[in-house]
């Protein structure tokens, strides 16, 4: 049976993946990760996907590796296990459309990296996040990437060292997730959020998210140089100018997606 599941909406341009093995708290297994990875590229495949949210089944949303993959193996066995979790990661971050977290409870190690991995993050306000490695000897270093880079330095330091978890409401005022929603409207907050980005050219979208990706850690001078070459080559796209035409118009823009 599929750990993990994935479906479309045509009316809404919303593609759904559900991590979905609640009696074993969704762990982030080899099998589940590589699922992962092929259903997030499928979606990012087609060009019909405007937007895509990662959620959870039952009260757990991830609590990050299966462990008992990670004991009595060889190196290059562990070294596939992240490896593995990087391609997931990465695939997150590089198809064009947008992804949104829906987080519906605990977010543990690679679990909370998965979040931090996300390009939005919406929260249940019952929701936790924790990268509590140290505790059993593995510091959550893969983690780390992407937490540190979501929350700043001392705050990744503070989580990755004590272990200890942070509620829904801190992860919001550090940055780890956009918001949180009481748990009863999670769904609802996702989906609208979803609909406001899929509202927007496609082809802007992902112009502008890859482009986020490649500018957000270069010196500021390269950033520029970058971005004003970017929004340059943007700006003469049919949707830039249709979408400019409409706005003088004051009418609704028609997206051709290129």
């Amino acid at each position: 049976m599929s750990a993990v599941k994935s479906e479309f909406d045509a009316e809404s341009g919303i593609g759904t993946i559900t991590l979905d093995n609640p009696g074993q708290r969704n762990p982030l297994s080899l099998a589940a990760m590589r699922e992962v990875t092929e259903k997030v590229r499928a979606l990012g495949a087609d060009p019909a996907v405007r937007v895509v949210i990662l959620t959870a089944a039952g009260p757990v949303f991830s609590a990050g590796h299966n462990l008992s993959e990670i004991i009595d193996r060889t190196l290059e066995e562990e070294q596939e296990i992240f490896e593995v979790c990087t391609a997931m990661m990465d695939a997150v971050q590089e198809i064009p459309q947008p992804v949104i977290a829906a987080v519906q409870g605990p977010a543990i190690a690679a679990g909370c990296q998965l979040v931090a991995t996300c390009d939005l993050a919406i929260a249940a306000d019952t929701a936790a996040f924790g990268t509590p490695g140290v505790r059993i000897g593995l510091f959550c270093s893969t983690p780390m990437v992407a937490v540190s880079r979501a929350i700043g330095r001392k705050r990744a330091l503070q989580m990755l060292l004590t272990g200890e978890t942070i509620d829904a409401a801190t992860a919001a005022d550090w940055g780890l997730i956009n918001f949180a929603v009481p748990a009863e409207q999670l769904d609802t907050a996702a989906r609208g959020l979803a609909a406001q980005i899929a509202s927007a050219s496609p082809l802007t979208l992902a112009i502008g998210k890859q482009a986020f990706y490649r500018q957000i850690d270069l010196p500021q001078d390269e950033a520029y140089e970058l971005m004003g070459e970017t929004m340059a080559a943007n700006a003469v796209t049919c949707d830039a100018q249709e979408g400019m035409s409409a706005f003088l118009a004051k009418r609704p823009p028609v997206w051709q997606g290129k």
